[in-house]
Order: C-alpha cells, then structure tokens, then sequence
C-alpha cells in the first residue's frame, strides 16, 4: 500500500491541478459563449471577474498551471531516463523549488496592484 511518499503527494496534487484546470476551461468556454447573447450580457457576467475571490482563483489557476506542467515534466524524466528513479526524492525537490521560483514572483506581480491600493 502507498502510504504518504513524495510520490503520492504529487500524484494527488496532479490531479487536483488537472481538474481544476478543467473546470477553468468548462467555465473560460462557458463565458466566452455568451458572447453570442450580445456584449451587453458578457460585459455584465465578465464584471464579477474583478471581486476580490476571483482574482485569488486567478492566482490560484497560475499556481495550478504551473504545479501541473512541472509535475508533467516530471512524469516524463521518469518515463525516459531509465536511472531517474534513483533520483526521485532529488527529483522531487527540484519540483517544487522550480513551482516556488516560478509562482511567487507571479503571485506578487498579480496581487501585488490590488494589495497596495
């Protein structure tokens, strides 16, 4: 039984990420859509993009963006370096040194307009 490793975790977090990617998309189609009900009905459904939960969904959506494609990155130095396993743990490490490096930098740039009004 799979009890807790690193692996488990980011097998879990990838999923997460990936179905809150889709449902990022189901609703990103879903909006754009209602451009065919006029600019008027979009306009007014696109405003509520601008309170303040969903700008931290954006943040949200860079940080699962970000953590998915490295996981996948991931996930592919595993399935074509034959030694990468031996390197899991260092493997895994370097992950989510790379997801920090990347997103808060990110996470600053996006929120850091809206914090320091």
């Amino acid at each position: 039984m799979y009890r807790g490793a690193q692996g488990m975790y980011s097998w879990v977090g990838r999923r997460i990420t990936g179905l809150g990617l889709v449902a990022f998309l189901f609703l990103h189609i879903a909006d754009t859509a209602l451009l065919l009900w006029g600019p008027d009905v979009y306009n007014t459904v696109v405003h509520f993009y601008t309170v303040p939960f969903f700008r931290l969904a954006e943040v949200g959506l860079v940080a699962a963006v970000i953590y998915h494609g490295l996981s996948g990155i991931h996930i592919i130095l595993l399935d074509l370096w034959d030694r990468a396993h031996s390197y899991q743990k260092q493997l895994m490490v370097l992950e989510y040194a790379l997801f920090l490096v990347l997103f808060l930098p990110a996470a600053y740039f996006m929120l850091a307009p809206w914090l320091l009004k």
